[in-house]
């Protein structure tokens, strides 16, 4: 085996957890990749793992090899894939974990012309609320809506959402509109609960904290029907400006206290760190992120 792949096997071991884990990727016996790591440890002249009969961890100068060797890795897949093309070619498959309702409106509709521009590349779209560990499932890209949480993955601002409050016109002219954040409690509202509790929507332009907690006959975790929801004239429901453009635009839906709106909500597209990004990756970001530059107001702002 050359350098490069004890390389590859290397970090193989590192992502799986376990050299009996790679071991089976690979289709090899174990004792076959133990070998092969102790030969890179030879080479090199220094230990990377310190492994017992239940764990393994790696050593400091482990850690460095496996952060390098991740940047190594992808330029020469990078180089491999600019050969015979002069320029840098995107190719391969990308996983990505989208907010279900986001792919629906801002990625499927636009993924013909992705592909008119990258042939060969392939895209697998999961759809999910959830929180996703990329790196234990898979995946090479999130695209999140939302604040993130701290996390040592990578991160870049794709764009803003004015988060509104909604209704129809048809609830607003049966049950007023409210003028300030403290009415609301005098309204019915459609109420979004991720894990079964009410979301507080946030005001600004008030004083004191800027919380208000909804109330109504109907919540939910899911923000397909949080829409068709409000469309059924159901009640108010304070959200992303993205989740309604459509129908403001249109006037389906119409946006109340817009003196008190809170900051935008960044949607951000999250890698892996430690890794250089690869070509199909970096591709797939920047589409997304020219896709939401060009959605009609109010969907989206400037990153």
């Amino acid at each position: 085996m050359d350098r490069l792949d004890a390389l590859k096997l290397f970090i193989r071991i590192v992502e799986s957890g376990s050299f009996a884990a790679a071991a089976r990727d690979i289709g090899v016996g174990q004792p076959a990749v133990s070998k092969q790591i102790a030969s890179l440890e030879r080479h090199l002249g220094a230990q990377l793992v310190r492994r017992t009969s239940r764990s393994m961890t790696l050593t400091e100068t482990g850690q460095t090899v496996y952060e390098a060797g991740l940047r190594i890795i992808g330029d020469f897949a990078d180089l491999e894939s600019s050969v015979g093309h002069g320029q840098l070619s995107a190719s391969g498959l990308i996983r990505v974990t989208v907010p279900p309702v986001f792919g629906r409106l801002y990625v499927v509709p636009h993924l013909p012309v992705f592909f008119s521009r990258y042939p060969q590349v392939y895209v697998d779209l999961s759809a999910t609320e959830r929180v996703v560990n990329l790196v234990e499932e898979g995946f090479d890209l999130s695209v999140k809506s939302g604040p993130l949480a701290d996390s040592s993955m990578i991160s870049r601002h794709l764009a803003s959402s004015p988060v509104v409050v909604v209704a129809t016109p048809q609830y607003l002219e049966k049950h007023g509109r409210p003028e300030r954040p403290q009415e609301i409690e005098r309204h019915a509202c459609v109420v979004f609960a991720p894990l079964h509790e009410p979301r507080a929507w946030r005001f600004g332009n008030v004083e004191g904290p800027g919380l208000q907690v909804p109330s109504g006959n109907f919540r939910t975790g899911d923000a397909e029907q949080i829409r068709a929801a409000v469309l059924a004239h159901m009640g108010l429901v304070q959200a992303p400006a993205w989740l309604f453009a459509a129908e403001m635009a249109s006037g389906e839906v119409v946006s109340v206290l817009e003196g008190f709106a809170p900051p935008p909500l960044p949607v951000h597209g999250v890698h892996p760190s430690g890794r250089r990004l690869p070509n199909k990756t970096r591709v797939f970001l920047d589409f997304v992120a020219e896709i939401l530059a060009a959605a009609p107001r109010p969907a989206f702002v400037a990153a």
